[in-house]
């Protein structure tokens, strides 16, 4: 009679262990705790690390300790040293003093007030060349299949209107690329701020140039001369930076999957791990400590890895835990990663990044119990987060406008721009001290960040345990160009 007791326990628990194929939300949360979050918080944004600025020893410092976490959590190592993927850029350090543009049409020579003139990223160049004025509005795919000898090795201006920013020309960029301008010639007030010094990865991509002019004469001549600007053309003068050879780091681990085909494929789970550093003179008011934007994101990597790889039993897909450097200035780690893949870009699934989600005093509100994404409708992932949401009562929202202009904000645009199917989940969009001194750890509400988190973990298990792949959708026009390069690395032809 014992004997057949304790085979029908063990069938038993055999019917168990194959009928859980996902975890609960409780054995999630037992493995995620709002302590947690704020250990890993209150050390990066600490004082100790100076801001985290690309590059810095305080970014290095905050590199090993979320290598440290992924290797506390058992994560498989997956970069080129450990867990680290490494990167060589130029810190190259502009000679503005030195920089000269000059716009001339038949009926104007003006020179611009070399103050005018903000590099995005510092290089050399003398050159004359045709200028074309382009709209905002231009059906850039249209202009780059068909016109493409419009722009091509000629000066682009672009006349943003001021609803627009330079985090939205990136949804863009991509296509402009293709258009192989020499220069890119935008409005001063969509700069992301004049630096001393920026990063060029070795070597030098080709893409065009970009130079801000905040000059009003030069403004008016061409905004008075665009409809008839054939005769312009644009001189420019760049003497040679500054260059110093440095070294970032990506930081990746894997959670491998349970299913021997599918373990080949990812979902990657993402997160910029810079701030800007430090600005003035001295004093504690000079750290920008970027507790919210971005050490809430790293921290909420850090443990969904955690608790993911604490459990007992394994999603189909890998699971790649990923933070990036350079964020701040331009998406420069993930579009490093984009260009670098360590794992096929064709075989990733899906990227889940993660931002600002640790502030509910967001959006001039209370954002509790709630996580906005961005791209809200651009692919089928959106409906997985909304599922899980109802399951565990977090609210995914959609904030009108907002979701479509901050798509290209995060660093899931570099993913998006190869293919992948990729949104940012923040908890709001605006919060005080955003970008400021005051983004300090104490000021997070960590009850909720784990509440959000534990809805993300489970939402990137099912998503990893799923054999349907999330995808873009049709329906939207501008889905159309993360279509073409999901197909193209996936060897599939344009259909």
């Amino acid at each position: 009679m014992v004997k057949v007791l304790g085979v029908c326990v063990v069938a038993l628990l055999c019917r168990l262990a194959v009928a859980q194929t996902e975890p609960t939300m409780e054995e999630i949360s037992a493995r995620l705790t709002p302590n947690d979050l704020k250990a890993d918080v209150s050390f990066l944004a600490s004082d100790l690390l100076q801001g985290r600025a690309s590059p810095s020893q305080g970014l290095d410092v905050a590199a090993e300790y979320i290598a440290a976490q992924f290797r506390r959590a058992g994560l498989e190592v997956a970069g080129d040293d450990g867990y680290f993927q490494t990167a060589w850029y130029d810190s190259v350090t502009p000679n503005f003093a030195g920089m000269e543009l000059t716009l001339k049409t038949t009926k104007t020579r003006i020179k611009a007030q070399t103050q005018s003139i903000t590099l995005q990223q510092a290089f050399s160049n003398d050159f004359t060349r045709v200028a074309v004025f382009k709209d905002w509005s231009t059906d850039w795919e249209s202009l780059a299949a068909v016109h493409s000898e419009e722009v091509r090795g000629k000066v682009l201006v672009l006349d943003l209107p001021d609803a627009n920013t330079i985090m939205t020309i990136s949804k863009k960029r991509a296509i402009i690329n293709r258009l192989e301008p020499v220069l890119l010639i935008l409005p001063r007030s969509q700069s992301p701020g004049n630096t001393a010094a920026g990063l060029c990865e070795i070597p030098c991509p080709s893409s065009p140039r970009v130079i801000y002019i905040s000059d009003d004469a030069i403004w008016a001549a061409l905004r008075s001369e665009k409809r008839e600007f054939s005769d312009a053309t644009i001189s420019v003068h760049i003497p040679p930076p500054g260059v110093v050879r440095v070294k970032l780091h990506n930081v990746l681990g894997v959670l491998r999957g349970a299913d021997p085909v599918l373990r080949n494929t990812y979902v990657l789970v993402t997160a910029h791990y810079d701030h800007l550093g430090t600005k003035g003179n001295g004093g504690s008011d000079c750290i920008y400590n970027g507790a919210n934007d971005n050490a809430s994101g790293t921290a909420s990597v850090i443990e969904i890895a955690n608790a993911l790889a604490a459990l007992p039993i394994r999603p189909k897909r890998s699971i790649v835990f990923l933070t990036f450097f350079g964020e701040e200035l331009g998406l420069l780690g993930s579009r490093y990663y984009a260009s670098h893949p360590v794992f096929p870009i064709g075989s990733t699934v899906a990227d889940v990044n993660l931002e600002q989600l640790g502030r509910t005093d967001s959006d001039g509100t209370a954002n509790v119990d709630l996580v906005n994404v961005t791209g809200y409708d651009f692919s089928t992932l959106t409906d997985v987060f909304r599922k899980t949401g109802e399951d565990s009562g977090l609210r995914v929202v959609k904030a009108e406008k907002l979701n479509e202009r901050y798509f290209g904000a995060s660093d899931n645009q570099a993913l998006a721009d190869v293919g992948i199917p990729a949104h940012t989940l923040s908890v709001g969009y605006f919060f005080p001290d955003y970008h400021q001194s005051g983004d300090r750890w104490p000021k997070l509400d960590y009850n909720n960040l784990a509440k959000v988190d534990r809805t993300i973990a489970l939402s990137v298990f099912r998503v990893a345990n799923s054999i349907a792949m999330p995808e873009w959708n049709k329906d939207i026009p501008c889905t159309r160009m993360y279509i073409k390069a999901r197909q193209a690395s996936r060897g599939i032809g344009s259909q």
